[in-house]
Parts: C-alpha cells; structure tokens; sequence
C-alpha cells in the first residue's frame, strides 16, 4: 500500500471544477487533449481510481501524464500547480513500482517543465532528480514511448548551462538516437532544429524543421505534431 500522506497530498492538488461522468473513459478523454478541459476531465477520473486503490499504479502515471499536458497547455494560472500535482502523482507510481518506466519518465517529464517554465531556482532545484529519472529509463526500457527518454535527455543537456553539466555534443547524441526509435518524430526533430541553431549550423537546423513539417500524421501525437509542426513554421519565417 503506499502512503496516506502522500495519496492525502495528491487529493489536495486536485482540480474540483472538473466533474467527469462516472462512466466516463478516461483514455478517450485524454486522446482528446487538444480539446480544452478534456485533459483535466481524463485527470479527474484517474484521480478518482487512485483515491479508491492507491496501488493502481496506471491510474498514478497517467494522472502524471494528464498533469504534464495541463501545465503546458492548460490555463496559465494553474500550470504550475498541475506539474506539481503531476511530479506528486509520478512519485506515487515510482513508489509502487519502481521497475517500470512510465512514473520515472512523467516525474522528469513534470520536473522539466516546471524547470522551464519558473526560472532558474526551479532549474536548479529539479536539475540533477531530472537527469537520474530519465537515466533510470534508459536502464529500464530505452524504447520505452519511441525514445522519449533519450529526446528528453537531448533537452537537458542542450538547456541546462555546462557549469552545471550541460554539452551540446551529449545532447545531440541524445536526440539523434531518439531518431532511431522514430524517424518521424515532430518534437526530436524540431529539438534537434533548436539545438543546431544554437551550435551556429544553420543549414542543418533548417533541414530538421522541414522534416518536422513533413512528417507524416502520427494518431497517438496529434496534439504534439500539430503544436511542432506551427512552431516550425513560425520558426523558418
């Protein structure tokens, strides 16, 4: 069983506006995230799940995953509360089942944004837990959701400054090789576009964002691909 304190701490972040039906599928919800409030809803029911057996260790990392979209994508007033809530959630699924990749993955997915997205105390606080949950994964299943360990550890080595172990050439590593567990992915092309721009390859960095509009329709990313696909072409104008 896990922690009272902890499952007590997740129910607190909860976002009570949103009051899905009983049967609603909270799969479906979330596969509609680009749909305002459709995440929120999917959260609310995995919230639910994770309230009545606190060992549904999927309900726990999808409540991360949801928490991750609606504090990128949600109201701006509630970001930061949601990654919160989405790194409480993540760490509830790592305590239950510290073998499996999805709550190492989202509890770095969270800590990142939140790393981003508040300044550099936030960066700093969450830098080196970040690197560990992603190297975790790797450990675990290097494949695991086409990559997305080593695409998100391509971003950490590009984004955090190299006094505090940043390096452009591990970061380029990272994402090429994130490449090979999907070719078309919008979001490791357009990563490594931002990256080639910042190492003065100009060219090159032009060549990934064509790649990012010319990827092919991906159903289980369409959110993702339509969001990178506009930033690239805001980008090469």
């Amino acid at each position: 069983m896990m922690s009272s304190t902890l499952v007590f701490y997740i129910a607190m972040l909860s976002l009570p506006a949103v009051v899905p039906a009983q049967d609603a599928d909270p799969d479906a919800l979330y596969r509609q995230r680009g749909t305002p409030g459709r995440a929120e809803a999917a959260a609310a029911v995995w919230e639910a799940q994770l309230a009545a057996d606190s060992a549904n260790v999927d309900a726990a990392w999808k409540l991360a995953r949801a928490m991750y979209w609606v504090g990128t994508h949600g109201p701006e007033a509630g970001r930061r509360a949601a990654l919160e809530k989405g790194v409480a959630a993540a760490r509830h699924a790592i305590a239950a089942a510290p073998q499996r990749p999805e709550g190492h993955f989202w509890a770095a997915a969270n800590m990142g944004a939140l790393a981003e997205s508040f300044g550099l105390r936030q960066g700093l606080r969450y830098r080196a837990d970040i690197k560990r949950e992603l190297e975790t994964v790797l450990r675990i299943d290097p494949g695991y959701q086409q990559g997305s360990a080593d695409r998100a550890l391509g971003r950490w080595y590009h984004k955090v400054p190299r006094l505090f172990g940043g390096s452009q050439q591990k970061a380029e590593e990272h994402l090429r090789r994130s490449l090979t567990y999907n070719a078309n992915s919008t979001v490791s092309h357009f990563f490594l576009a931002e990256l080639l721009f910042d190492m003065d390859r100009d060219a090159e960095a032009i060549a990934e964002l064509h790649k990012v509009l010319n990827a092919p329709p991906d159903p289980d990313w369409e959110p993702e691909d339509r969001l990178y696909k506009e930033r690239a072409r805001q980008r090469l104008n």
